[in-house]
């Protein structure tokens, strides 16, 4: 089957996208230059096999980019340790593509990015490898990448579709191609209001997770249930939806602050050069940032009231990767609750049916077999992902301790956070 559109990064972004594209009927190409890039990605097993059943092909040699009417780029844009995104992926990606790039392709971004990523850093890339130009010989467009993995309610073809193109025949072009593959497509004004939209998106989850994740501190200091003041708030038809507290957030869309890095005498990003920081996702940063530090503080003092030290202590972590019933860890804050755990001198074991081998630092955590045999043999068990699998009435009573972070537990069966 000749394809029509090439996926340019299977991770995340791309293999999703290249799913709702095969299923839809539509003839993909993944091209990735990590010859492994497919079977480390997102979906199961399985599910790429019936994929590469369905029609679709990975490869990585760039001159089937050259054949495609649509090109997405869903390269990764990880923080760096400067907290500013890194785009040197999508760099990459633009490099290889545009020395394929073909008149009237339609070429699409999807990766997280900052406020005219696509037209002062993409834009340029491509233009420059191809010599051709965007806008009139071939389309350029921004759409936000927003796959929710595991998400049971909520897929590719009921998830309305943010589109930005340079023109209103790049935004057009995109839209037929997404209207394939999606029930609504909503046209932003340009390629900046659909980057600053998923800016937006992103910002808020953060910005709502630090507030109930400072009011979990607030309401264990004065002994409130925090789980109980959700519940009633939650009934208010209007003016409030409902966020969770956790250990962290993790995943692979991190909060951003284009123009904070200037505050702390950084670099600022090239394409928003005004030293203007968004103070509330600074401070979400830094109070989401803090929480495995108070789990690690609330463990402690769990075992202190029961006669026990940290340093000896056996305890038990459950689920280990960044949300419930998926197998990616991408910025979970079991990495460093487990690290932290070490370093007081506990000995940690974990338990997780999304994975079977896990290293924090270098070093092997041993896997629990029997995860009854051993939430009942362990000082402490620290639930950090509620992964449907579990029993949780089922541990509750196994476990000697058991510290809930995610407030999914029988009410009074657990200490939560």
């Amino acid at each position: 089957m000749p394809a029509d559109l090439a996926v340019i990064g299977l991770g995340h972004l791309g293999l999703p996208l290249a799913q709702a594209a095969t299923t839809a009927g539509i003839g993909t190409l993944g091209y990735d230059p990590d010859p492994h890039a497919a079977t480390d990605g997102p979906l199961t097993a399985t599910e790429l096999r019936r994929l590469l059943a369905a029609g679709f092909r990975t490869t990585a040699d760039p001159t089937a980019l050259g054949r495609v009417r649509t090109a997405v780029i869903c390269a990764p844009t990880p923080l760096g340790e400067d907290r500013a995104l890194d785009l040197s992926a999508v760099a990459g990606a633009a490099r290889t593509l545009a020395a394929q790039l073909r008149p009237h392709t339609t070429v699409i971004l999807e990766s997280s990015a900052y406020p005219g990523t696509t037209e002062e850093f993409l834009r340029p890339l491509l233009e420059a490898g191809s010599g051709l130009t965007a806008g009139r010989d071939f389309h350029l467009a921004y759409s936000p990448g927003r796959h929710d993995p595991g998400n049971r309610t909520h897929h590719y073809a009921n998830t309305p579709k943010v589109i930005g193109g340079l023109t209103p025949a790049c935004t057009e072009a995109a839209a037929t191609f997404y209207g394939r593959l999606t029930d609504k497509v909503v046209r932003a004004r340009g390629p900046r209001e659909a980057e600053t939209a998923k800016l937006l998106e992103t910002n808020y989850r953060h910005v709502n997770i630090a507030l109930m994740n400072e009011m979990a501190v607030f309401c264990h200091d004065i002994g409130v249930d925090l789980w109980d003041v959700i519940r009633c708030a939650e009934t208010k038809p209007f003016g409030f939806q409902s966020f969770r507290p956790g250990p962290g957030v993790g995943g692979h869309a991190p909060a951003v602050d284009p123009n904070s890095l200037t505050e702390r005498g950084g670099s600022p990003s090239p394409l928003l050069p005004l030293p203007i920081p968004l103070r509330m996702v600074e401070l979400a940063q830094e109070v989401n940032g803090r929480m495995p530090h108070y789990v690690i503080q609330r463990c402690a003092t769990l075992l202190n009231e029961h006669g026990k030290s940290a340093r000896g202590a056996r305890i038990l972590l459950l689920g280990v990767t960044y949300k419930p019933d998926v197998a990616d860890q991408t910025g979970s804050p079991a990495w460093e609750i487990a690290a932290r755990l070490r370093e007081l001198g506990a000995h940690v074991t974990y338990h997780d049916p999304h994975v079977p081998h896990w290293t924090v630092h270098g070093r092997p955590v041993p896997r629990a077999d029997s995860l009854y045999d051993a939430a009942s043999a362990a000082d402490l068990t620290l639930l950090l992902q509620p992964h449907r699998t579990y029993d949780l009435q089922g541990l509750s009573v196994k476990a000697q301790l058991l510290l809930d972070t995610r407030g999914t537990t029988p009410t009074g069966a657990a200490h939560r956070l």
